[in-house]
């Protein structure tokens, strides 16, 4: 058991309030709390948690007071791309809704809704945090007709649903094999701070990985519940998610053995999501095995998988990119770039209704590998 961060020391407002609600969490589960609660609390927390309170969380500089970049913020050429395979499936399912989840600072949907025009009836955001909902009716303030907001998903959904670096910020379960014996990772108190402790589980990954060696791992529980959600209430239309991550014959490699959350604050990466919660992003890498078989079972079959690099290839980037400026090109070089944004992070699409060639997967399809 290693202990992280006194729970009563000194810190901002934000971590002190959640770190004694977490410690009433904790209290209230018998005294030791699933880590995927923890991540709830950490991020979620109304007014607490990271993207639930007012904290600057995106943009391109650390001196800016942001935390990390994503695609949209960093070139506008990504939404402007992702904007054609979005026509095109608009066109093939005869939708004429976009359903974007968990918008940030609305960078993606002012770019798809210019690009798009007149073909979006209707853009609906579902974001769950007030502040970053506030930010989205500022920049979409052009659209304010067009654009509306939801903290749910409704009963049924005709429509193109998008969701950039979504999928990574749900909750993870830990586990941990140490000596053979797989344990599910847990938050505890001890004298005042929070720890880590293990329980055996019957729970498993999907894949177990070779070799005797200790490992920690997560799994996606949630996240696959969400698109079994989704595969149930999407009536007509596609899903396109963005996001880092692997299949599981790389996400449970051997040598892959110290799992894959991370946390990030002031554009810089630490192991340790017990730190000063609520003050920064805790992620995981995307097991899309996991998400395609979840929607596949319930009713929503892949339509593509590639990395992102390829998807925006083959969507038209290069073409958007001939009149660009040299700075603009090289920004929108590391959305592609297999040494930054390109390889790792990855697209997948699901569909209802018959199959497509779908632009942005006619070169370069991974779905083999899930």
């Amino acid at each position: 058991m290693r202990d992280n961060g006194a729970v009563n020391q000194h810190g901002s407002s934000v971590t002190t309030a959640l770190r004694k609600l977490v410690a009433e969490q904790v209290a209230r589960a018998g005294g030791w709390l699933p880590f995927d609660r923890y991540m709830a609390l950490a991020l979620y927390a109304p007014g607490l948690g990271y993207y639930a309170n007012t904290s600057r969380k995106f943009g391109s500089l650390p001196g800016s007071g942001s935390d990390f970049v994503t695609a949209p913020e960093m070139s506008p050429f990504f939404g402007r791309a992702l904007a054609a395979q979005l026509a095109e499936a608009m066109e093939r399912t005869g939708t004429q809704e976009i359903w974007e989840f968990g918008a940030g600072s609305g960078a993606l949907a002012r770019e798809l809704l210019q690009a798009l025009g007149e073909r979006v009836r209707r853009y609906t955001i579902v974001e769950l945090s007030a502040s970053l909902r506030e930010r989205q009716q500022e920049a979409l303030q052009p659209w304010a007709g067009r654009v509306q907001w939801a903290s749910e998903l409704p009963a049924t959904i005709e429509g193109v649903v998008v969701g950039n670096e979504v999928l990574d910020a749900m909750p993870v379960k830990l586990l941990s094999r140490k000596g053979g014996v797989w344990h599910e990772r847990g938050v505890v108190l001890a004298e005042d701070r929070l720890a880590w402790d293990d329980r055996a589980t019957e729970l498993r990954p999907p894949v177990e990985p070779a070799g005797p060696q200790d490992y920690l791992t997560e799994i996606h529980p949630q996240a696959q519940a969400f698109i079994r959600t989704l595969a149930e209430r999407l009536v007509a239309g596609a899903a396109f998610f963005i996001d880092y991550g692997f299949p599981e014959a790389e996400y449970y490699h051997p040598q892959r053995h110290m799992g894959t959350l991370m946390c990030h604050r002031g554009h810089m990466a630490d192991p340790d999501p017990l730190e000063t919660p609520g003050e920064k992003d805790i992620t995981a890498h995307v097991d899309f095995t996991g998400i395609a078989l979840a929607a596949q079972e319930a009713g929503l079959p892949t339509l593509g998988y590639a990395t992102q690099g390829r998807f925006l290839l083959n969507a038209g980037i290069a073409d958007l990119l001939q009149d660009a400026t040299q700075a603009e090109r090289i920004a929108a070089q590391r959305l592609v770039a297999e040494h930054e944004m390109g390889e790792l992070f990855k697209v997948i699409a699901l569909h209802r209704g018959p199959f497509w060639d779908a632009l942005g997967f006619r070169q370069g399809d991974r779905t083999h590998t899930l």
